[in-house]
């Protein structure tokens, strides 16, 4: 790729002192020499610790698997070489919340093998970054082939102290889409990754995979005080991985912190992907859109045929012509084919065609007054996690997707298993997605997963997956109880730390007049214009319904990018409050939003990220004097003042309020 600069270097000395031999064990330091990774052999088992500075973080701790038969790939091992390399490069992204990455770890390779029985090798790869650390595992191809059936993982990661953990629950239906649960350490389920933790010692961790690739996903599993354990997600059978002649496990990452907005500024998971294999395909775009999805959701409209259906013809138009008026160029209609039904969400192999229009609407027709309006259509395949049925149509929807020229496809997963019988983030679940992926790039067709598996940096490889949701998004504002106020200061710590999220934000009418009584968004609306700097995603959602867009705000909708040449953030703490900045990767613009929990707070910001010799019109979205949640919720005050590099502005945040500002280059 451009300007990528790679040195690689095999240390032949202990002269560089980035690793090297302490009596038995191994010391592996990052660039900065802050992350170290001791690596020993203890009875003859691999062992690992991590610490940063003087900080312990994980004390010795288990490595290796439990194979079928009971066979033990964890113990009985001895040493037989180990190798250091060193490597640094700035690789580009094709679109992201940042164009130049830099890639700088220090690594140690250790290689051994059993001393008898099937005498077995087992490589372990670690890394040490400035910003956390990760480790993988590699079984090579052995001098007997045979099947290899993973029971079990045996990695532990044992944490030295106990600390505030915010978690979800692994092993239910509704797979990534709970609230998020703070308690100790010792006190948790079994969780999804990421896991964010804060520590007693005060530093901030997040434990995740990288480049998961046909194998199982990693849940952490709470043993005794605490130790964590990776729970590897089971086929339907029990067994966890089944693999022929060799595997690479995903890496097991640490991003480690000593502030939370080090967290968010780590590219750490991203790094540990593959580079890029599609190049830069003209097909995969940046954007933001509309979409006949909200008025389904507050029930005005229904996903099915019928008097209140949402996908007609008539009603493309009308949201054709809204979107072309507003000057965006894509939209989203749910519902257009046929098979939905008022109990299409219900856990049972549904059957949906991926080629017929449903009743009322006309696919080509709508596609053509959308070109004659320069408005392009967003494909969406809702599969009801019958995978069967999907897999025997994915090529001719593919297809006839690419023949009307449509170019990105939303692809949901409705249903508590696939197949109503494996997990989403299962094996199975992994390759699926996978295959989809690589599938829809031969199609031209850039992609965002709904209920899907969680995301662990393959979009570094596959720019052509855009987002996915994965979490509990806006919709649940809609017909249940809401995401509170601190469940939106929670999601950039945790879920998004894995990659851009699919929220939908931007319903304006944070009360929801025209839908179910009793149901809101939490949350002002300054809040919602916030999330389009504080929540990244490539593709960015307006999802409220267009008559609630007339309104002066609608300005910074318009205004605000989805693709990025640099982001900043100027202050957090998790679950508390925000503040993230982005330069346009098309202006010399930036762009800040900040929020904040249930609780008010004035915040005070150095602007220093601004160009020191220039002067920028500030403005300014934020909470009206005197509003919150519940009092003027919807009351945005506009205002502009002229600021520079050397100034400092106050923000003044409404409890689960938010403010959003552009900084325009003058």
């Amino acid at each position: 790729m451009k300007n990528t600069i790679i040195i690689s270097t095999l240390l032949l000395t202990i002269g560089v002192g980035f690793a090297q031999k302490k009596g038995k064990s191994y010391e592996l330091v990052s660039p900065n020499g802050q992350n170290k990774i001791q690596f020993e052999m203890v009875n003859n088992a691999p062992k690992y610790a991590v610490s940063h500075g003087k900080t312990e973080v994980i004390t010795p701790s288990d490595m290796g698997f439990l194979l079928k038969g009971n066979e033990d790939l964890s113990a009985n091992f001895e040493l037989k070489n180990t190798k250091n390399t060193t490597f640094d490069e700035t690789w580009t992204q094709v679109w992201g919340e940042k164009k130049k990455i830099r890639n700088h770890y220090n690594q140690l390779i250790v290689d051994l093998q059993q001393k008898t029985g099937n005498k077995r090798k087992l490589q372990i790869q670690f890394r040490a970054y400035d910003d956390g650390v990760a480790f993988r595992y590699v079984y090579p191809k052995q001098a007997s082939k045979d099947s290899i059936f993973i029971m079990d993982e045996k990695t532990t990661f044992n944490l030295k102290e106990d600390g505030k953990a915010w978690w979800i629950p692994a092993y239910k239906p509704e797979r990534y889409e709970y609230l998020y649960t703070a308690s100790p350490v010792s006190k948790l389920d079994t969780v999804h990754t990421p896991l964010t933790i804060e520590s007693k010692s005060g530093l901030k961790l997040s434990f995740h995979e990288a480049n998961l690739v046909d194998f199982a996903s990693m849940t952490l599993e709470q043993t005794e005080g605490t130790q964590l354990k990776s729970n590897l997600v089971p086929w339907a059978d029990g067994i966890k991985v089944r693999v022929k002649d060799s595997f690479t496990s995903s890496w097991r990452t640490l991003q480690i912190g000593e502030n939370s907005a080090d967290l968010i500024d780590s590219y750490l998971v991203l790094n540990l992907n593959e580079p890029n294999k599609l190049g830069n395909p003209s097909y995969v775009k940046p954007y933001k859109y509309f979409g006949i999805w909200w008025a389904m959701h507050i029930g005005k409209y229904t996903f099915w045929e019928g008097e209140k259906q949402g996908a007609t013809t008539a009603h493309a138009k009308e949201y054709i012509d809204f979107t072309a008026k507003e000057g965006l160029h894509h939209l989203l209609i749910e519902g257009w084919n046929k098979g939905w039904t008022p109990a299409w969400y219900e856990n049972r192999m549904h059957m949906f065609s991926f080629t017929q229009s449903a009743d009322n609407f006309d696919l080509e027709k709508v596609v053509e007054y959308g070109k004659s309006k320069g408005v392009e259509l967003i494909g969406y395949h809702e599969t009801g996690s019958n995978l069967i049925n999907y897999m025997k149509q994915i090529d001719e929807g593919f297809a006839l997707y690419k023949k009307l020229g449509i170019h990105t496809v939303k692809i949901g997963h409705v249903g508590s298993k696939l197949n109503m019988k494996e997990w989403h983030h299962g094996q199975f679940g992994v390759n699926y997605f996978r295959y989809v992926l690589e599938k829809a790039a031969q199609y031209d067709l850039a992609v965002f997963y709904h209920e899907p598996i969680k995301d662990t940096g393959e979009r570094r490889t596959y720019p052509n997956m855009l987002a996915r949701e994965a979490a509990r998004g806006q919709e649940y504002n809609a017909w249940s109880d809401g995401n509170p106020p601190s469940h939106v200061v929670i999601l950039p710590f945790t879920r998004m730390l894995s990659g851009p999220m699919e929220y939908t934000p931007g319903v304006l009418d944070v009360e929801i007049k025209q839908g179910y009584p009793g149901r809101r968004v939490h949350g002002t609306t300054a809040q919602q214009l916030a999330m389009y700097v504080c929540f990244y995603s490539p593709i960015q959602m307006l999802a409220d319904l267009p008559e609630n867009y007339a309104v002066p705000s609608m300005q910074f909708l318009k205004d605000v990018p989805t693709d990025w040449a640099d982001t900043k953030v100027l202050n957090a703490e998790i679950g508390e409050y925000l503040t993230t900045v982005r330069k346009d990767e098309k202006s010399e613009d930036w762009y800040l939003g900040s929020m904040t929990n249930e609780k008010g707070r004035e915040l005070t910001v150095s602007l220093s990220f601004l160009d020191p010799k220039a002067t920028y019109e500030a403005q300014i979205y934020a909470d009206a004097e005197g509003t919150d949640e519940t009092h003027n919720p919807e009351k945005v005050a506009i205002t502009k003042q002229t600021v520079k590099a050397s100034d400092k502005l106050k923000i003044k945040l409404g409890g689960a309020g938010g403010t959003a500002i552009r900084f325009k280059k003058l």
